[in-house]
């Protein structure tokens, strides 16, 4: 029997189904691709890859429409938009129609020689705008402007007599920013065929047992069973044993939003322990609190190996120095015996949403200045934002695996700056959330569970381009992600693929995962009963998503955060750039390294069987021994 790993057979497969593949891609896609016919299947696949695209689930059937694509299940097109002109600022500009569903907006070329797909889901809009009048004059200069959130802006030129753009701009208002317009969300009419359930990814009480809580030291609280204590809190957390109910109310009225400190994580050895909160409302008096003082002391004595505490309060010290004067402040360590604060300077929400303001004029244009290409990036501080946020989560990580100390962890409102560090701390620390059940399953305890404002600072649904709640957070964290896998690619199962999706996701509402701003009004709109989870996709494509040079690493990881080895995450912010695109398809190779490790573990199992009887040391005819580097090829 020959088991020569068949790689050439699987070339073969890939490269005779290639067009399929590409197919199936941009099938399941729903941000633009731009393929044209001169292009080879394998640059086809590589701009569906690696520009970006949003994966798409699997169709539960055609539907009639009106429209020359398929549509979702609860998507619904009118007659496309003729004579449209797409003002792509890579290319030449692209004749076509448009058409716009409840749910996204499809660009399709008319010109033979270069077949064009755009679609872009009305969720990534943030701003539509008119651009041009009846006196317009000259070529292209009446029609529609799109501003994106997701790194990109889209122009449309109509031609005046066909007076088609009013239409459009109607129908892409109005599906655009639903909840402005009294509509509901698509992610409420969309039903899709899934062989897994996300919604089973995460559930608190499970999670809490995996990391041996309750114990002799924690317990699982359920005092916010009715989102009472708390309303941006998840109904089950875990606090100190022997802190009372009563306890934790008075506690609770201490804290900004009554967001008392709650276990995070816990150490399996040391039990050193990550916990989270909102600042004290300590005010320009210094009020004190001698319920909060003896429940941090409570977080501190569950830990035995230390008789300290760190607070990391996430903000630079002059802010927090000003959220006095709004009642609130920090913990002086006068009043808090033992504890030790420090300050991570992470900026605020408006800082960082101009940041990337900034950062996405430099990257969304055309001719890129490559003159002053570093000095630009360097002065949107986007990096330097991205490096603070790194070494506070690595600071957290030293702490408590190296010092056995215990963390707590708060910014000002303890929803935002707070989960990303937690976050990735936690990411450091437990190798449990380097796979992908494992990172599915962070995103939903800490951002999800515990409060991250999805909706307003994403803005589902509304026409607030302006609004002040809206902030690149969440973004933060993910490119953090990415710094980290790049730093450490064998240490993460999910791939580059995974992180874009899911940002991709965030905006596209066509899942429920990311709506609302609260576990409780998740629970109130009936998320879970009415929409579909977007680990649902994944998990049913997992393969996909796979990081072929994956190997299990129990060890703590220690980024280095430094912008020496920081980099600016090209396969997001510049993955419209067709210039930007990798040569060689990502998909493609990434399935062939897969289907080699899949092959060569099989090998490795066959031979440990055929070794066994004649005294292998394995405990048993298929155990494998730990691999601490991934094969290389």
């Amino acid at each position: 029997m020959d088991r020569k790993p068949s790689l050439e057979l699987l070339n073969k497969r890939l490269t005779s189904d290639e067009h399929c593949e590409s197919r199936s891609l941009s099938d399941r896609s729903i941000a633009a691709v731009d393929s044209s016919s001169t292009a080879s299947p394998s640059s086809t696949s590589t701009s569906a890859e690696n520009v970006g695209v949003i994966a798409m689930p699997d169709k539960d059937g055609t539907l009639q429409n009106k429209a020359d694509f398929d549509l979702l299940h609860g998507e619904k097109a009118q007659g496309p938009a003729a004579d449209v002109t797409y003002l792509c600022p890579y290319t030449a500009a692209i004749r076509g129609s448009l058409s716009v569903t409840n749910y996204r907006l499809v660009f399709k070329s008319s010109e033979k020689d270069q077949v064009f797909t755009l679609e872009v889901p009305l969720g990534v809009i943030s701003k539509v705008d008119k651009v041009g009048g009846i006196r317009s004059s000259g070529e292209n200069s009446y029609g529609i402007e799109i501003i994106c959130k997701d790194m990109r802006n889209l122009r449309f030129a109509h031609k005046q007599e066909n007076h088609t753009r009013r239409q459009v701009f109607e129908r892409i208002t109005q599906y655009a920013f639903p909840l402005s317009n009294k509509l509901s969300l698509f992610a409420f009419d969309y039903r899709g065929l899934y062989k897994n359930d996300g919604w089973q990814v995460y559930d608190a009480v499970a999670e809490l047992k995996r990391q041996g809580v309750p114990n002799d030291s924690w317990r699982l609280a359920k005092v916010n069973e009715n989102y009472e204590l708390c309303d941006t809190y998840p109904a089950v957390f875990a606090v100190p044993k022997t802190a009372s109910d009563e306890d934790l109310r008075h506690v609770a009225a201490f804290r900004t939003r009554s967001r008392l400190p709650v276990l995070s994580w816990i150490h399996p050895d040391s039990q050193a322990t990550i916990t989270r909160s909102s600042q004290p409302t300590v005010g320009v008096s210094g009020r004190r609190s001698k319920d909060d003082e003896k429940y941090v002391q409570l977080i501190m004595d569950a830990n035995a190996q230390s008789h300290k505490l760190y607070i990391m309060d996430a903000r630079p010290q002059v802010n927090a120095v000003a959220n006095k004067a709004k009642g609130g402040g920090y913990e002086s360590e006068d009043a808090y015996q033992n504890a030790e604060l420090v300050f991570c300077d992470i900026h605020n929400i408006h800082v960082m949403r101009e940041s990337l303001r900034k950062l996405k004029e430099i990257c969304f244009q055309y001719p890129i200045d490559d003159a002053h290409w570093y000095s630009n990036i360097e002065a949107t501080h986007w990096l330097e934002h991205i490096k603070q946020i790194l070494a506070g989560a690595v600071r957290i990580a030293d702490k408590v695996e190296g010092n056995k100390t215990s963390v707590l962890v708060h910014c000002s409102d303890g929803w935002d700056r707070t989960a990303q560090l937690t976050a990735l701390a936690m990411l450091m620390l437990d190798p449990h959330y380097r796979t992908i059940l494992g990172f599915e399953a962070l995103i939903e305890k800490e951002w999800l569970s515990f409060g991250h404002k999805f909706a307003q600072r994403v803005g589902h649904g509304e026409d607030k381009h302006s609004d002040a709640d809206r902030s690149p957070v969440f973004l933060q964290f993910i490119d953090c992600v990415w710094q980290m896998t790049n730093q450490f690619p064998n240490a993460f199962e999910f791939n580059e693929l995974l992180l874009v999706t899911i940002l991709d996701h965030l905006y596209s509402c066509l899942y429920g995962t990311f709506l609302f701003n609260s576990e409780q009004q998740r629970v109130k709109e009936g998320v879970r009963e009415k929409t579909m989870s977007l680990w649902s996709f994944v998990n049913s494509h997992k393969s996909d998503f796979t990081n072929p040079l994956y190997t299990e690493c129990k060890r703590v990881l220690f980024p280095v955060a430094s912008l020496r080895r920081l980099h600016l995450w090209i396969g997001y912010y510049l993955r419209w750039n067709p210039r930007m695109k990798p040569q060689e398809p990502t998909h493609l190779r990434n399935h062939q390294l897969l289907f080699l490790k899949e092959q060569l573990q099989r090998r490795l199992e066959e031979l440990q069987k055929e070794m066994h009887p004649r005294g292998n040391r394995s405990t048993g005819p298929y155990a494998s021994p730990k691999i601490s580097n991934p094969v290389v090829i």
